[in-house]
C-alpha cells in the first residue's frame, strides 16, 4: 500500500509541483523556469539559462546557472 503525505515530492526532478509553479528566474526579468527532465534542470525561457536541481534542489544562483546557447546571439 502506498500512501502520500502533502510533504511528498511528486513532480518532475523531485520538486513540488506547488514550488514549481511559483520559481522564477532570479535575474532582473523574473520568467517563469520550466523543467527539463532529461538534463535535472530549470531552463528560463527569456534568458535561456540553465539552473541545475541538485538532490532536489533547485540552485537559482545565477553563477551557478550555464547558457544553453540556442543559436541565437
Amino acid at each position: 500500500m502506498t500512501t502520500s503525505s502533502p510533504t511528498d515530492p511528486a513532480g518532475p526532478l523531485g520538486l513540488d509541483p506547488a514550488l514549481l509553479a511559483i520559481l522564477a528566474c532570479p535575474d532582473t526579468h523574473h520568467s517563469p523556469l520550466v523543467v527539463d527532465e532529461a538534463a535535472s534542470e530549470l531552463v528560463c525561457s527569456t534568458c535561456d539559462r540553465a539552473f541545475p536541481v541538485r538532490d532536489g534542489i533547485p540552485v537559482l544562483l545565477l553563477d551557478e546557472a550555464r547558457r544553453r546557447g540556442t543559436g541565437a546571439a
